[in-house]
């Protein structure tokens, strides 16, 4: 196993102290350390928003993107160097607002990606308007009778577009989290690690403490992880109870394996020559 100090990085993170953030990041670390993924072989991307500054808090290499645009940099760089473990880091408001189009279709490729969404139900770094997966009801600065909006629920959203493991955790939860995450980065797919990593600054109502009294874990000998269906009907749960577990998870050709141009090896690792003009110009007539 990797040494967990490989990892740390010479910027220390500035979420809120008791911001749930800090337990995804140490569970990530946790999780590529015990897989033994040496930092130079781990890419981390993220968009805008608290969440997003993950990458700056981790030894490997990192880019922090556009607001919702995570997915097509690390779209861009798996099909590079397919050699790369990718994770995508960031939050509800970034993945399943502006971002929710690139998130649907790199789960419908099944690009080899693991994508952490620290879902608080509340843009934190604008300093708390109502996000996607806020409940109806939910009174912020924008919504200060109550947001009319019914929220969003991002594990059947996932079930539909194709994603081949998806999962829910809580920050609070720092064993089964990174044994999600850790199972994430091996699934050979998509991969959907969806946490309820509280903000404590903006968000008052999905507290720790709810979270804790409402999740309960449901992956046994009883529940079968390539079933549809029961996955669907998973999904739905909320009221009274919330599960966290492994909703779905199945093989299937992954976008890299059926590109025609990797066929021919990893691209960041191809021995360039003397190429003929005519000849290339062939090839498109």
């Amino acid at each position: 196993m990797m040494e967990i100090t490989k990892y740390k990085s010479e910027t220390r993170p500035d979420w809120c102290p008791g911001c749930g953030d800090f337990g995804v990041l140490n569970a990530l670390v946790q999780a590529v350390a015990n897989l033994d993924i040496d930092p130079k072989d781990l890419f981390v991307v993220s968009g805008i928003g608290c969440s997003s500054n993950l990458p700056g808090f981790i030894h490997a290499y990192g880019f922090h993107s556009l607001h919702g645009r995570a997915m097509p940099i690390a779209t861009g760089a798996r099909l590079a160097n397919p050699d790369l473990n990718v994770v995508v880091t960031g939050g509800d408001g970034d993945g399943y607002g502006i971002g929710l189009g690139h998130f649907v279709h790199a789960m419908r490729r099944n690009l080899d990606i693991t994508y952490i969404v620290m879902d608080n139900q509340t843009y934190g770094l604008t300093t708390g308007q109502a996000s996607p997966t806020s409940q109806k009801g939910f009174v912020t600065k924008s919504s200060p009778m109550g947001t009319v909006e019914e929220p969003i629920n991002p594990i059947a959203i996932a079930l539909a577009a194709g994603a081949s493991y998806v999962s829910r955790g809580f920050s609070g939860d720092p064993k089964h989290l990174t044994e999600l995450i850790q199972n994430g980065i091996k699934h050979k797919g998509f991969s959907l690690v969806d946490v309820f990593s509280p903000c404590v600054t903006w968000n008052k109502v999905d507290t720790y403490d709810y979270f804790r009294q409402k999740c309960y874990k449901f992956n046994g000998p009883d529940y079968n992880t390539s079933s549809m269906d029961l996955a669907i009907a998973k999904s739905r749960e909320w009221d009274p109870k919330i599960p966290i577990g492994v909703f779905y998870e199945i093989q299937k050709p992954t976008y890299e394996e059926q590109d025609p141009a990797l066929k021919f090896g990893n691209p960041v690792k191809a021995q360039l020559g003397v190429v003929d003009p005519k000849a290339l110009f062939q090839e498109f007539v």
